[in-house]
């Protein structure tokens, strides 16, 4: 049999091209709060704060959601408002660079707000205001796929079921501990549906027109469909 050697040059050469074909994994961006994506989405931010999202930490709050928390065996004098089991599909990026502090509860970050759906905006929120500049001044459009490539998220039906089906016995694949108490066991209304929660704007907020400022993939298989019965947007400051 013939037997060969592999010099220490070889071996680190192959160790080298091993590593560098790993797949790069992006770290997540920072969250910054609602104030500054209401500082252009004024009407969907009007529209969010009238919805059971917005009020969301509110409902863990010391006699809120009475009969609910009985069926769920929980204790409806309790404040759960910083319990680490429960906050965190009650606010903003909880736990996350930027997000919500129980320590520091930042009040643009309270409610499941723009980047519990979005994605945390640090880095795509700068693309947005240069590109609505180039659009508003050169009539300058810009791939969808930067806003992508830099976290924000088009589908949100993962980010929707990391709270809504994050229950024992989900037939969700990525449900985990700690686990939500409402279950569809406890009630039927907490039989989440995505394609029917994204069209209730009881819940997300109203879609107003897009000004073409983006084009391309990705988008939201609903896109069209909201489009067409958008109404014009307000543009202005939160306050």
């Amino acid at each position: 049999m013939r037997s060969f050697r592999i010099s220490l040059a070889t071996l680190l050469a192959i160790a080298a091209a091993a590593i560098l074909a790993r797949p790069v994994l992006a770290e997540e961006s920072a969250f910054e709060g609602r104030k500054k994506c209401s500082s252009c989405h004024r009407s969907e931010y009007q529209s969010w704060a009238e919805t059971r999202h917005a009020k969301a930490l509110e409902s863990l709050m010391p006699g809120a959601k009475t009969k609910e928390k009985l069926k769920a065996k929980l204790d409806p004098d309790k404040d759960y408002s910083a319990d680490k089991d429960c906050v965190g599909c009650h606010v903003t990026g909880y736990g996350k660079d930027g997000g919500y502090d129980p320590e520091d509860p930042g009040k643009y970050l309270v409610g499941v707000g723009c980047e519990s759906c979005h994605g945390p905006g640090s880095d795509y929120r700068l693309i947005h205001r240069k590109a609505g500049e180039a659009f508003e001044n050169k009539q300058e459009t810009t791939p969808r796929e930067e806003l992508a490539a830099a976290g924000q998220e088009f589908h949100f039906v993962e980010r929707c079921n990391a709270c809504h089906l994050n229950y024992e016995g989900s037939s969700w694949s990525g449900a985990a501990k700690p686990y939500t108490p409402f279950t569809p066991a406890v009630d039927p209304k907490y039989a989440f549906d995505f394609e029917k929660a994204v069209r209730d704007n009881k819940a997300m907020h109203e879609h107003y027109k897009l000004d073409g400022t983006f084009t391309g993939e990705p988008l939201p298989e609903f896109h069209e469909e909201f489009q067409s019965e958008a109404k014009p947007a307000e543009k202005g400051t939160e306050e």
